[in-house]
């Protein structure tokens, strides 16, 4: 079974691309995930590329970005290709399933969400003796 589960935080922005020919959203990032024990002379987190596709990559590139933190679940993948400089190149990397955001926020410089406001004439007020708990 091919099946795992970070939790961390970006380490920037995603990148949204768009796949040539069907135009499927394609969002490429980095979580930084602390380890839980330090060893001396070690970095105290691992970097861990991911990729998102669909609907999923442009909401994670529209409302994610650097330093907020999230949950990612998906499989593992390795794949090669050749560099332009002729050498053979491996990535290892998370193909996400699901990307859960458990820090909201927009990217720095949007404009926050406007504040609704109740109008109180719509709401009907009622006797407490008309409760039935």
């Amino acid at each position: 079974m091919n099946k795992v589960v970070i939790v961390g935080r970006l380490t920037k922005d995603p990148e949204l691309k768009f796949a040539q020919g069907t135009g499927t959203a394609v969002a490429t990032f980095t979580v930084a995930v602390n380890r839980r024990f330090k060893r001396e002379g070690q970095p105290d987190a691992d970097f861990i590329p991911v990729v998102v596709f669909g609907k999923q990559a442009e909401a994670t590139a529209n409302y994610m970005s650097k330093g907020k933190l999230l949950s990612v679940s998906g499989n593992i993948q390795t794949r090669n290709y050749e560099a332009k400089d002729g050498n053979r190149r491996y990535v290892t990397e998370v193909i996400a399933d699901e990307v859960d955001f458990l820090e909201w926020g927009g990217k720095p410089g949007s404009k926050p969400a406007e504040n609704k406001e109740t109008n109180i004439e719509d709401v009907t007020p009622i006797e407490d003796g008309e409760i039935p708990f």
